[in-house]
């Protein structure tokens, strides 16, 4: 059966074509890394922290390219790492449903055929955007087919130094680990080098009245409750959407802005164009195009939107930033240029911030990182806090040193995740461009260890001995004439 004829192949079918694929494509490739040990036991050649989509993609691409001795650890349960069955809410992906993702050129192994093999071509024809549980069901299936070696429930605790290599101290199951690698890299997300941004006025007021979107919420207990959101992206929608349907009895939506963004200004650029060439750009067009992008922000989507303005009992106020809160009684008082409002509690749909210092697994090396800051100035009116806090990457994602020699170490770590954008373009967590970003990490990766073991590859040259002539395959004319030669 096949999806084209209208019939559902269905998925077994379908992993039988993949497995085909991959073996005709020497998937995984042969294993060329020479080992290594330290303090008896197999140095990693690379360790993934974060097991999401992007750890995912970079995992099978190190596969591709012959570097089987890696390992991925994610602090999520089996089955719930990245965000789309924790802190994601939205209903659907915001991504169209034709993006090929992580699936590194491989028509079996798109989101697409999952689907297709599953509910036939007329059900893929009549999907709007891809639910979010089944894009995580996706994803399960992308590492079962790809096998990719994943620990779950583990923590990084620390990275240090080791000579040429990086010591890593992992938390598992109340026990720990020391594992060495040559190369990290950190697939770790939206706040992989910080985390979630509140503003400072939310400390005043106790813990208990507020939670950032990203947080494990007990929307059942908001039933009944008023609620607060501040924000307008479409994490301010979902989570605000999610209280409503748990039966929150008013939800107020605070928005600074006098309107609501309307335009995914990068939407309309996107092009293999801008995946492969942003990062070539002069430093001063690289930080127009995202300082353009951030000012103008990211819409939310419409269904998102509509999810919430279809309850009576939600209010939406436009040109409200939040000037003050404070305690009053058991709720929270909000004051904004236009009122004063008491609520229950508050969602801050506030984004995320980089900031090393809050990572403390990187302490040895935060205060060696290269930042934008460190060494651009932009142009007059152009100053952007957010930009200028984000790491500045070398080609192959990794970390660049501040003082030069002080910390050759930085280059073995490697920045996947969303704050390597100013450096390399949005490659490193949203769905279009994530196998490029793969690909060029890995190529980067793999030709550090090539160049580092070069010794040891010269010496496997000059060791090789088996001949593919056996010296019986022809006769020497010459020698054959001189011995038929009278005496």
């Amino acid at each position: 059966m096949t999806a084209a004829s209208g019939e559902i192949m269905g998925l077994p079918a379908l992993e039988r074509r993949l497995r085909q694929d991959l073996a005709w494509l020497e998937f995984p490739a042969k294993e060329w890394v020479p080992p290594l040990e330290k303090n008896g036991k197999r140095v990693r050649d690379v360790v993934i922290i974060g097991a999401g989509m992007a750890g995912l993609a970079a995992s099978a691409e190190l596969k591709r390219k012959g570097i089987l001795n890696h390992v991925l650890y994610d602090r999520a349960p089996e089955g719930r790492e990245g965000p789309w069955v924790s802190f994601a809410r939205m209903r659907t992906l915001r991504s169209p449903k034709q993006l090929t993702g992580p699936a590194l050129g491989l028509p079996a192994l798109t989101f697409r055929a999952f689907y297709e093999a599953q509910f036939g071509r007329a059900a893929w024809d009549a999907l709007g955007r891809i639910p979010r549980v089944l894009w995580m069901d996706y994803l399960i299936w992308y590492r079962r087919m790809l096998d990719v070696p994943v620990q779950n429930e583990t923590t990084l605790a620390g990275v240090h130094a080791a000579d040429d290599l990086l010591e890593l101290t992992l938390e598992c199951g109340g026990r720990t680990e020391t594992v060495f690698t040559r190369h990290l890299v950190l697939a770790t997300g939206r706040d992989g080098l910080g985390g979630s941004y509140v503003p400072p006025f939310a400390n005043q007021i106790e813990r208990r009245f507020w939670a950032h979107s990203v947080d494990d919420i007990d929307f059942a207990a908001l039933a009944g409750k008023r609620v607060a959101v501040i924000g307008a992206g479409a994490s301010a929608m979902d989570n605000a959407a999610t209280a409503l349907e748990s039966g929150a009895a008013r939800l107020d939506l605070f928005i600074r802005r006098t309107d609501i963004p309307r335009i995914n200004k990068f939407t309309g650029i996107g092009s293999q164009g801008v995946v492969h060439g942003f990062a070539g750009l002069p430093d001063e067009w690289k930080w127009r195009f995202l300082d353009y992008a951030l000012r103008a922000q990211t819409p939310p989507p419409r269904d998102s939107t509509l999810r919430v303005s279809q309850h009576a009992h939600a209010h939406f106020h436009l040109g409200s930033p939040v000037t003050a809160l404070a305690q009053s009684g058991d709720g929270v008082a909000i004051t904004t240029p236009k009122g004063r409002y008491t609520v229950d509690f508050i969602i801050f749909a506030t984004g995320f911030a980089v900031d090393l210092g809050r990572r403390p697994e990187l302490a040895e090396f935060a205060p060696h990182v290269r930042l934008w800051h460190d060494r651009f100035t932009p142009p007059p009116g152009l100053d952007n806090s957010e930009l200028a806090y984000s790491p500045d990457l070398g080609e192959s994602f990794a970390f660049q040193e501040r003082v030069p020699g002080a910390c050759p170490a930085l280059a073995r770590i490697h920045c996947f995740n969303y704050p390597a954008t100013l450096s390399h373009g949005k490659l490193t967590g949203d769905i279009p461009a994530i196998s490029e970003g793969a690909e060029r990490l890995v190529r980067g990766i793999t030709r550090s260890l090539f160049v580092e073991d070069r010794e040891a590859h010269f010496r496997a040259l000059e060791a090789y001995d088996t001949p593919e002539l056996l010296g019986d395959e022809w006769t020497d004319a010459d020698r054959k004439q001189d011995a038929n030669a009278p005496a």
